[in-house]
């Protein structure tokens, strides 16, 4: 069925927003980065364009390849709860003995450390594979010539906006987060976001 450009642009950027809320690792480290006031346009650049390239990738027929493989689904859901189930487990264990945000975490640390978790974070996430190239990539799949174009582009603009948003907010938030007590809420809610996350990747296969 035929729509507007706008509609399928529209679409493709609400079904991404959407599956990128849920706080992950890679938006939960942006997030720190901006508490931090650290390296935060750096950091919401690379998440924004590489998740853009996953997406592009989805649309052009990666999803399809990979769902077509048999049990790729199920082993890709397995690796996303682990991950996801694993770095809940070291938001735990930093909770524990929380620290006050460093204001002036632009002089600590490089930037080229900071990148490298970011890709890190990134791309050894099967969840975000899950979400790209399976979800959005399948989804895709409705629409035809420019219109599927479109919605790419709505889908790949959810993630610009996203990123830079939760980023630069969450720098407007370190004054008042600057306490080893709020720490400790933000890595435990994190963590609690991880493992719900995980349960409900795993509740189909189980």
């Amino acid at each position: 069925m035929s729509m507007s450009l706008g509609a399928a642009g529209l679409e493709g950027f609400a079904l991404s927003l959407g599956l990128i809320l849920a706080i992950g690792p890679q938006n939960a480290f942006v997030m720190r980065q901006g508490l931090k006031r650290s390296y935060i346009f750096a950091t919401c650049l690379t998440c924004s364009l590489a998740d853009a390239g996953l997406i592009t990738a989805g649309i052009l027929g990666a999803g399809a390849l990979v769902s077509s493989i048999e049990g790729a689904e199920s082993l890709i859901a397995f690796a996303a709860a682990s991950f996801l189930v694993g770095y809940g487990a070291l938001r735990v264990k930093s909770s524990m003995s929380p620290e006050a945000i460093d204001l002036e975490g632009e002089t600590k640390g490089s930037l080229s450390t900071t990148m490298a978790t970011v890709l890190a974070i990134t791309f050894l996430n099967p969840h975000v594979y899950f979400d790209t190239l399976l979800l959005i990539g399948g989804a895709s799949t409705g629409f035809i010539g420019d219109e599927r174009v479109a919605f790419g582009v709505g889908a790949a603009t959810a993630s610009f906006v996203f990123f830079f948003s939760i980023g630069y907010g969450a720098k407007r938030l370190s004054n008042v987060l600057n306490s080893p007590e709020a720490w400790k809420i933000i890595d435990r809610g994190i963590a609690l976001v991880m493992f719900v996350i995980a349960g409900a990747i795993l509740g189909p296969y189980l």
